[in-house]
C-alpha cells in the first residue's frame, strides 16, 4: 500500500458533521484536509487542516479510513481522523463551512467513498 500523502478530518459537534467549500472551482462541500508537511504526522496534519481551513479546533478521537485518488496535482493518498470539536478559532483560509446532519452531509458530498467516512465519524462519536 502507497504511503499516506495527505490527512483530513471528519469533525462532529452535537451530532453534525464539518463540511468546508472546495477552494477550486467547482468550490463542492469536502471534508477538510491537506498535504502532510515535513516532519508532521497525519494527525497533526488533520488537526491544522482542520484549522486552517474552516476555523475548528478539534481532537483526534480515532482514524477512520482513507481516500486514494488522482488530483489534479497527482495521487492523494488521504487518511482521515473522526474528531471531535473543541471550539472555534480564526481560520487562515476563511472560507464557507456548514455543518449538517448525516444526511444533508452525504446529500452535499459528491463521493460515496466521503459519505462512508462521514458515517464512521458518527459511529465513533456514539
Amino acid at each position: 500500500m502507497v504511503g499516506v500523502t495527505h490527512a483530513g478530518g471528519v469533525v462532529v459537534r452535537g451530532g453534525r458533521v464539518l463540511l468546508v467549500r472546495a477552494r477550486p472551482a467547482p468550490h463542492d462541500w469536502v471534508l477538510p484536509k491537506g498535504h502532510i508537511e515535513p516532519g508532521e504526522t497525519p494527525e497533526q496534519t488533520a488537526r491544522r487542516e482542520v484549522q486552517e481551513e474552516a476555523g475548528v479546533e478539534a481532537e483526534i478521537v480515532r482514524a477512520i479510513g482513507r481516500l486514494d485518488y488522482v488530483g489534479p496535482r497527482g495521487p492523494v493518498h488521504a487518511l482521515f481522523f473522526a474528531m471531535r470539536f473543541l471550539r472555534d478559532v480564526p481560520s487562515a483560509e476563511r472560507r464557507e463551512i456548514t455543518w449538517c446532519g448525516r444526511e444533508e452531509a452525504e446529500r452535499l458530498v459528491q463521493f460515496e467513498d466521503a459519505r462512508e467516512l462521514i458515517r464512521a465519524a458518527l459511529q465513533a462519536e456514539r
